[in-house]
């Protein structure tokens, strides 16, 4: 059974891949090398999505195409819509990457109440022992604070015990409030209460620009916004507006609107946002674990029995 794995895998993933063997023999095609996708795809059962779209033209390389498997766990990327109307099951990951997500969230936190990216490009320039007043005034603890998570999956659920013991208070928002004592708050409250929102939502029709312009302007002033989930939750515009008027005082993005963003875009440009490449994800832990539900996946197929986290 042949895998194609659309993604620019470094060497230590590639190594990951060839300790396991098969089944299923994966192939590992650059996402901007469309010959090879061609070549590769006409044989392929199952085709591995990380973050390329996965579009129905692609899909339509393969005539053989039984399951798209993500390396992860949003799907937006995918075209399930083509999908089912071929008969190609959806399946993701729940799980696998809840680790590296949420250590990648604290990152970001700690990074923007230090201000690391300033101190770092400071000190890397010479400058680090000259800095403003302004700056070094700025920079804060998280115990006292209260962090408001918006969603409470598996990535909040496991901040919330390391956000205690490091002194914070968390809060959560989610549509559907569990029944066992979690601090609840509607999301317009726990904007207005929390020194930290953290999003962890997936992109649906119901939370696209759920934290919009009106939104923004509730959260409290000199608060921070974290976003490791999916870009197009955030009006990009207004948060860029609010941050370059001290509105708010940091932002920590590993996803945007558009990926890669725009050198135009507005966040990029201002020495209060802590910006990475969509890699909150990314560990050797991730994959390795990604590999073992890829491995069963293909076994399942290749069985006829019910695959793992379909989803489409």
């Amino acid at each position: 059974m042949k895998a194609v794995l659309l993604y620019q895998a470094g060497p230590n993933f590639r190594a990951l891949i060839e300790d396991r063997g098969a089944p299923p023999q994966i192939v590992i095609v650059d996402p901007n090398d469309r010959a090879g996708l061609a070549r590769h795809m006409a044989e392929a059962e199952i085709l591995l999505h990380v973050l390329s779209p996965i579009t129905g033209e692609i899909m339509d390389l393969a005539p053989r195409l039984k399951l798209v498997q993500k390396i992860g766990v949003g799907v937006d990327a995918i075209d399930r819509n083509h999908a089912r109307s071929r008969g190609i099951a959806v399946c993701n990951m729940p799980g696998t990457n809840t680790a590296a997500v949420a250590e990648m969230t604290l990152s970001l936190i700690l990074a923007c109440l230090r201000r690391l990216a300033e101190f770092s490009g400071a000190t890397k320039s010479g400058n680090g022992w000259s800095i403003s007043s302004s700056l070094g005034d700025s920079v804060g603890e998280l115990a006292g604070r209260t962090v408001g998570l918006v969603g409470y999956g598996a990535v909040a659920r496991r901040l919330v015990p390391v956000l205690e013991a490091l002194g914070a208070r968390p809060v959560f928002h989610t549509r559907n409030p569990p029944s066992d004592g979690a601090p609840f708050l509607a999301l317009d409250k726990l904007l207005a209460t929390s020194d930290i929102v953290s999003l962890h939502l997936p992109a649906t029709d119901g939370t696209l620009g759920i934290i919009d312009r009106r939104r923004i302007g509730l959260m409290k002033p000199g608060a921070m916004l974290i976003n490791t989930a999916r870009g197009n939750l955030v009006d990009e515009s207004a948060l860029a507006e609010a941050l370059s008027r001290g509105r708010l005082s940091a932002a920590g993005l590993d996803v945007f609107a558009q990926e890669p963003p725009s050198a135009e875009n507005p966040l990029l440009k201002l020495a209060n946002v802590v910006a990475t490449p969509h890699i909150a994800w990314l560990t050797l832990g991730t994959l390795d674990r990604s590999l073992d539900v890829v491995s069963e996946n293909a076994a399942r197929l290749a069985a006829g029995r019910e695959l793992l986290h379909r989803v489409a």
